[in-house]
């Protein structure tokens, strides 16, 4: 990766959660304590924690894929069988989950990503939680004796 990030494991999680610290003046500990305890407060926040979790996440599984490969490759002979590659494949999955879950890191630290200042980025913030239903969620109150509506297409015709 780019921009200070090698890809030495504990470097991404390492370097990110130095930026996530800095950026939000407080150690993630903390950070996590204030989400969990006002989560609409700062959107940005609520999403850094959790995207942050993730990664730490995945490079926990990413370690031990990485372990159960080194132990299978130390009984191999010359060749490798079909259970280590298994396992090598493994470690490649979880090197990308790793990754995307970094650059996702990344793109929500970055007030100048792309995607952040546009329309685009409108319409995702209103698809932020709400505090209340998006649309009515219940019958609209009709007064006794009021038909109930008929479908336009239907209304009149005999049914099939």
């Amino acid at each position: 990766m780019s921009d200070g990030i090698s890809d030495d494991a504990e470097d991404v999680v390492g370097v990110l959660t130095e930026r996530i610290e800095a950026r939000f003046v407080m150690d993630m500990d903390q950070l996590k304590a204030a989400v969990a305890a006002a989560p609409t407060a700062n959107p940005d926040a609520t999403d850094v924690v959790k995207w942050h979790g993730l990664l730490v996440e995945a490079q926990l599984v990413l370690d031990h894929a990485e372990d159960d490969l080194l132990a299978a490759l130390d009984t191999q002979p010359s060749e490798v069988d079909d259970p280590t590659m298994r396992l090598a494949h493994r470690v490649n999955a979880a090197v990308g989950a790793r990754d995307g879950r970094a650059l996702v890191v990344r793109w929500l630290l970055d007030p100048d990503a792309p995607g952040k200042k546009d329309l685009a980025a409108e319409r995702l913030a209103r698809l932020r939680p709400r505090s209340g239903p998006a649309v009515q969620t219940s019958a609209p109150h009709r007064p006794a004796g009021t038909p109930a509506p008929t479908s336009a297409g239907r209304a009149g015709r005999p049914v099939r």
